[in-house]
């Protein structure tokens, strides 16, 4: 039996996750909600969970040894061995001043983010920690990659992708499989696709976030896939493509939309009746195909903001995927039409 007290620190951990994920990311803020209450809850707290991790590996001032410290800490914060109001404070007052003001008021904030994920059942814990700990970790391995050098090549990219977004795919469908009978009965495939679905959206940020990070001397880019055309990624210049540029740019948005396509495949196994489930999915699926066909009629784009979709695009893809959100056939339809333009590479054989 839970004291009053108790119940209502209960209320004012959710009452302020659901508050912050408004402030930290306005998409997953968006689609969460769609999500069943019970899913919500611990998916908006896996959420803060990888937001965290990725404040830390994303400080500018930070040394590396002191990301990897934290980054160990927080791990053991999240599997319940170290003290998550020591972590917060010492961790605080290192913060970047780049860092937003929303992530500084997480990071302050860590304990009841944590509280809440100490109340999850035994599997929803264990997927939890699993994503944290191979993201935080994965995160630090790639520390001293960021540079304008690049990936050395696709399968190094894809590594990469699974650190900070596949493992969220691995996570997620811990999570559905947990909710849902039917889904876990999936389980196996559900996996494999879910590290796709998750490469698919992370490609889509790197291609579109290409110049902002080159700007601060960073590329996720793969060198191999360049080099083909002759193109030294390193050297690549803000508004001036080189000759074959725009053609491996092209190439890996075949990679990205090949991902995305498997996705749709992930999000068409959930059952017709777990709407939230589907809407949560296709929302986010919706918006990256459409980002990726605004970076093909516009590979000399120099920001990110010139290939972000409208709004009047956001409301159509929530307006169409959800008019047809139990609809396999009109779904797939959907998806096909919308990225009629963009190449499909054949990425079986990577999965």
């Amino acid at each position: 039996m839970k004291s009053k007290n108790e119940f209502t620190t209960e209320l004012d951990d959710i009452s302020y996750q659901n508050e912050i994920l408004q402030h930290v990311s306005r998409t997953f803020a968006l689609t969460i909600p769609q999500l069943p209450e019970s899913l919500a809850e611990v998916v908006g707290n896996a959420y803060l969970l990888c937001r965290i991790a990725d404040t830390i590996e994303d400080d500018k001032l930070m040394t590396a040894a002191l990301k990897r410290e934290y980054a160990e800490q927080f791990i053991a914060v999240v599997k319940g061995t170290d003290d998550a109001e020591t972590f917060a404070e010492g961790l605080f007052p290192l913060l970047s001043p780049t860092a937003t003001e929303a992530e500084h008021d997480l990071i302050a904030n860590t304990t009841p983010v944590i509280r809440i994920t100490h109340s999850f059942n035994e599997r929803q814990r264990a997927a939890l920690e699993r994503c944290v700990s191979i993201m935080a970790e994965g995160m630090i391995r790639y520390q001293d990659a960021e540079t304008l050098d690049g990936m050395a090549d696709l399968k190094d990219m894809g590594q990469y992708c699974y650190y900070v977004a596949g493992v969220v795919g691995e996570m997620l469908t811990e999570l559905f499989c947990d909710y849902s009978p039917e889904i876990d009965a999936q389980r196996e495939e559900m996996m494999q696709l879910g590290v796709s679905f998750g490469q698919g959206l992370q490609m889509t940020n790197i291609l579109k976030d290409i110049w902002e990070d080159h700007e601060r001397g960073a590329c996720w880019l793969p060198r191999d896939i360049f080099n083909k055309y002759n193109v030294d990624i390193r050297h690549k210049v803000l508004g001036q493509n080189e000759p074959g540029f725009d053609e491996a740019l092209i190439e890996l948005l075949g990679v990205a939309h090949a991902h995305i396509h498997n996705a749709l495949l992930y999000t068409l196994k959930i059952p017709a009746k777990e709407k939230g489930l589907r809407r949560f999915c296709l929302w986010a699926l919706g918006m990256a195909v459409l980002t990726l066909e605004k970076i093909r009629q516009t590979p000399n784009f120099t920001t990110g903001q010139e290939v972000k979709i409208s709004r009047r695009s956001v409301k159509a893809t929530i307006f169409f995927t959800s008019l047809f959100v139990g609809n396999n056939w009109a779904l797939n339809t959907l998806f096909k039409f919308s990225g009629r333009r963009l190449p499909m590479a054949d990425i079986h054989e990577k999965l």
